[in-house]
Formats: structure tokens, C-alpha cells, sequence
């Protein structure tokens, strides 16, 4: 029985580390925003929009307490997220994992900083993934976004919709996965079905890379080299004006500023200085008042 028992971690730990199947999809486009669903701009604002800042890796509980949209075809919990855009071209992975034998089926909605729609990722870009040794059956798939300069921030929200709510997804079994990894006959037997809900876990990933084919996310807002491909509405390139001041940051959000600066906190606390230099330029960046001065009572505090 132990022998079987190592033999099946063995299969699941490689199943996990081979090639996944959604990279078949990687030739998968995003979907013509023009027909995602409708969000008000009103509902948009009021989301509490987290800051995930690169490379980070995130796992998020979707609950009957979550943000929640009932709206058109959107229904169910929601997660939010806003990705800074001054790093570059970015690869999110972004994963539902079975939870209580049910599936969040994501949608990706990708905003640009005005919260325009700027690229849509319906819940058909997310592939079955099964079970590896350390990581539940899921729906998973990779974005490439490479916003456009003259921002600060673009904009994740992750849904689900009242059709995918309908709808089911068929694992795999373990003792077939187990008989394939082997090379054992397969056993006829059913897979398990499981149904689609409003809530589940996520798990994201971003990453800041110098890749191609990413999704230009925003408005071009000066004439480049070789044009890129463009998700949303571009404007012509205009003559900078003279002399102008640079702007100050908008003022942050109540709920982004306590964010950051209780990550700063949690980085000091934990010694890790350099990654609250981080956190504190990005939330400067992004319009902060307070992240020095938490920056700065946290250090003397460590003291």
C-alpha cells in the first residue's frame, strides 16, 4: 500500500512539472472586447481594486463576503486587482482550483487606467488542468499585457457569468491519472463531473518580463518605432507641450493606501528592508501620503 501510495505522489509530483496542456492554448487570443460583458463605471470605482506588485504569487478566497456583481451576465463573487504599469510587459497566470468539489469558472476583464475595457479573456481561455502533487484540479491560463507608457496602473477583475453557472467541467479520476502515469490499463470508469459556482479559490501569479506577444493595454501615447498591436482605442500622437510641470499624483484610495501601508509594516517586521523600499516607492508612486512616514515609524520602531 505504500509502495502504491509513493508511486502515485511520483506520478502526480511529474504531472505537475510536465508541460501543461493549457500551453497547447498559449496560440489562444484574448476575445474581441467589443463583446464582453458590460460593467458600469459607477460599479467599477467602488471595487476595492488590490495591489499586486511583481513577482508575486496570490491566493484568493472568493466567499459569500467577497465584492460581489449582479449585473448583465455577470454574477457571483469577484476578485480585483490593479497591476502597476510601469514595470514593463507582464505575465499573469491566473487559476481556479476545485474547491469543495466545485469550480469558479473565470472571466478576465483587463482595464486599462481610465478603467476602459482594453482586453477580454472569456472563461473558454481557461483550460482543465488535473491535479498535480501540490496543487488541486483546475481552470488555468496565461495573460501577457504589456501596458502603454504614461500610465500608473491597469486593472484585473476576475468574474464569473450566469451562463457559466449552468455549466459543468469533467475531471479527470485519480486512478486513471495514476494507471497513465504507471502505464497501467486505464480502468473504465467514469470521471467525476463537478458543478460550476459563485465562489472558489484563485491563485494568482504576475511576473514582469521583456517577452513578445503581449496585449498592449491603453492608450499609445507617443509615436513608437514599429507600431504594436493595440486592445481598445488609441489616440494620434501629439506634440508634447513646452515647459509644462509634471502633475502630481492623484490622491490613492483609502483601502490601496492601508494596503501598502500595512504590507511596508509586515516587511519591516519581517527584516526584509528592501522589499519595504519597494513597496514604498511603487505606493509614492501610485500617489501615497503615508507610506514614508509608516515607512520610517516602522524602521525606528524595529530599532
Amino acid at each position: 500500500m505504500k509502495k502504491n501510495l509513493l508511486s502515485l505522489c511520483l506520478v502526480l509530483a511529474l504531472g505537475g512539472t510536465a508541460p501543461l496542456a493549457v500551453q497547447a492554448a498559449s496560440t489562444i487570443s484574448p476575445a474581441n472586447v467589443s463583446i464582453a460583458p458590460t460593467i458600469s463605471i459607477t460599479t467599477l470605482q467602488q471595487l476595492p481594486w488590490q495591489p499586486l506588485v511583481p513577482p508575486v504569487t496570490q491566493d484568493i478566497q472568493l466567499t459569500a463576503g467577497s465584492p460581489h456583481i449582479s449585473q448583465g451576465e455577470v454574477e457571483g463573487a469577484v476578485a480585483a486587482f490593479a497591476l502597476p504599469a510601469d514595470r514593463g510587459s507582464l505575465e499573469v497566470t491566473l487559476s481556479s482550483l476545485l474547491t469543495d468539489k466545485q469550480l469558479f469558472t473565470p472571466s478576465v476583464l483587463v482595464l486599462d487606467e481610465q478603467m476602459r475595457p482594453a482586453a477580454y479573456y472569456p472563461s473558454s481561455y481557461f483550460t482543465y488542468e488535473k491535479a498535480g502533487i501540490m496543487i488541486n484540479d483546475r481552470l488555468q491560463g496565461v495573460m501577457k499585457l504589456t501596458p502603454a507608457l504614461g500610465q500608473k496602473q491597469i486593472y484585473l477583475l476576475v468574474y464569473t457569468t450566469r451562463d457559466d453557472l449552468k455549466k459543468t467541467t469533467q475531471l479527470l479520476d485519480p486512478a486513471k491519472a495514476y494507471a497513465q502515469g504507471v502505464g497501467n490499463a486505464v480502468p473504465d470508469i467514469p470521471d467525476p463531473i463537478v458543478n460550476h459556482s459563485p465562489t472558489g479559490t484563485l491563485r494568482i501569479k504576475v511576473t514582469s518580463e521583456q517577452g513578445m506577444g503581449n496585449i498592449m493595454i491603453g492608450l499609445i501615447q507617443s509615436a513608437p518605432t514599429s507600431a504594436p498591436v493595440v486592445v481598445g482605442s488609441s489616440i494620434q500622437p501629439v506634440a508634447a507641450p513646452q515647459s509644462e510641470p509634471a502633475k502630481p499624483a492623484a490622491p490613492m484610495l483609502g483601502e490601496t493606501e492601508n494596503y501598502f501601508n500595512q504590507a511596508i509594516k509586515d516587511a519591516v517586521k519581517a527584516g526584509d528592508v528592501d522589499k519595504a523600499l519597494k513597496l514604498l516607492n511603487e505606493a509614492e508612486h501610485l500617489g501615497s501620503t503615508s507610506a514614508r512616514k509608516t515607512f520610517i515609524g516602522s524602521v525606528k520602531g524595529k530599532g
